[in-house]
């Protein structure tokens, strides 16, 4: 099983913060923070509730994996270092859970 590491996501999350693409690091941050919630909300649903939800979580996460992809790109476009984008994979889970740590990195930041 293909898991990313904590050093791997914050390293990751700090290459995205010193992009000068400020509308969309922030559309990515704001899509990892939403899927983040809506998965983190599936530990408290029934069977039937995770049913109904499964087509918002999907295209949330959809949503998310198109702004990683975005962001990378108009990075490469502008020179900017886009590493990370390597660095979380192109595996669907890898980067639902790379949603997850940039959501408790800005939730920890802005306490």
């Amino acid at each position: 099983m293909i898991t990313l590491d904590y050093i791997t996501a914050y390293r990751s999350y700090l290459s995205i913060q010193t992009s000068k693409l400020d509308e969309l690091r922030k559309t990515l941050l704001k899509s990892a923070v939403r899927y983040a919630a809506i998965r983190a909300g599936w530990h408290f649903m029934k069977q039937e509730e995770r049913a109904e939800s499964d087509i918002e979580r999907t295209a949330a996460h959809n949503h998310f994996i198109d702004c990683c992809n975005i962001l990378s790109r108009q990075q490469a476009l502008r020179d900017e270092d886009n590493t990370w984008r390597n660095d979380i994979t192109m595996e669907r889970k890898i980067i639902g859970d790379f949603a997850c740590y940039l959501s408790c990195f800005i939730g920890i930041e802005n306490r």
